[in-house]
């Protein structure tokens, strides 16, 4: 009997991507026993704590350290992870696979939609990049650091005006109904990453990449690589305000990227296609482009301080 474990976070968001990403696997590969594992991940386990600081204890990220070790120390075969979580360079001895073909890239605006909210409207988010981009568009409104899965922050619209949260998340969890407005990707890029799954497996584990080939999508894959590389490029991470999208069309890549002042003041951002073969590429282009526009000055201001 072949049997793969499978691993991921405890949400029931994690859960629901596992579900996905294995129901054609089970159907093409009816002998094999694929188990599910859980892995609490240090910003699981500390809801309170800045996100930056959660993901420094965590050697980068707060959401993906302790899923990297279990699959390094052979306790599960394989991670199914939110892209958007992870950090941009493999730990050594991972390697991620092609990504499946990702959900709705864009941010939702639960509660209200963004002109109908008053001024010094209370909007809840804890990334950086959600509350400079809503500040940049909307100085007057107060953002509210929250924290927590999906329906604990949907429940803080009790006392808050507003929250945020990724659409291919709401989605997956069948909660759609309550978006009260899709951001537009033009003004809102979203992280690199964002909508689409890592799916991370050990770098000489043949089995599992005999089992899992097929699974991702090209044209996902090429984006997702084109934004992830900027983002390298830029040495950003969770703590930094940085939005990028890629899009496909006609055989043509095009890259998307922003960066914004945490207090939303200043914007920069840059826009230049490629070939899809050469992601990494363009995304390190757009970075340059960018860097030639002082955006490191914008991201040093949002680092951590050493």
């Amino acid at each position: 009997m072949i049997e793969l474990v499978v691993g991921s976070r405890a949400s029931q968001l994690a859960r629901a991507q596992v579900k996905e990403f294995l129901a054609p696997l089970r159907e093409r590969h009816p002998d094999v026993v694929f188990r599910h594992r859980v892995v609490l991940e240090d910003g699981d386990l500390d809801r309170t704590s800045p996100l930056r600081e959660v993901s420094e204890r965590g050697g980068g990220s707060a959401f993906a350290g302790r899923q990297a070790a279990a699959l390094l120390d052979g306790e599960v075969d394989v991670v199914v992870h939110s892209l958007k979580d992870l950090p941009t360079a493999d730990p050594d001895g991972l390697v991620l696979l092609p990504s499946p073909a990702r959900a709705d890239v864009r941010d939702a605006l639960c509660g209200a939609p963004l002109a109908a909210l008053p001024t010094g409207a209370r909007v809840g988010t804890s990334a950086a990049r959600r509350i400079a981009q809503l500040l940049h568009v909307r100085p007057d409104l107060v953002p509210q650091r929250i924290r927590g899965n999906v329906p604990t922050r949907l429940g803080r619209l009790r006392t808050l005006d507003a929250v945020v949260l990724a659409s291919a998340g709401l989605h997956r969890l069948g909660r759609a109904g309550e978006i009260a407005e899709l951001l537009p990707v033009a003004q809102f890029p979203p992280s690199p990453g964002q909508g689409a799954l890592g799916i991370q497996i050990r770098a000489d584990d043949r089995k599992a990449r005999e089992l899992l080939a097929g699974t991702g999508d090209p044209i996902t894959d090429a984006e997702v690589r084109a934004e992830r590389a900027m983002l390298a490029e830029l040495h950003g991470g969770c703590s930094v305000p940085v939005g990028a999208y890629a899009t496909t069309a006609d055989g043509i890549l095009t890259l998307h990227g922003q960066v914004t002042s945490v207090d939303g003041t200043r914007q920069i951002e840059a826009t230049l296609s490629g070939n899809p073969a050469e992601p990494e590429k363009l995304g390190a282009a757009v970075a340059g482009a960018l860097l030639d526009q002082d955006a490191e000055l914008l991201l040093a201001a949002a680092r951590p301080s050493p």
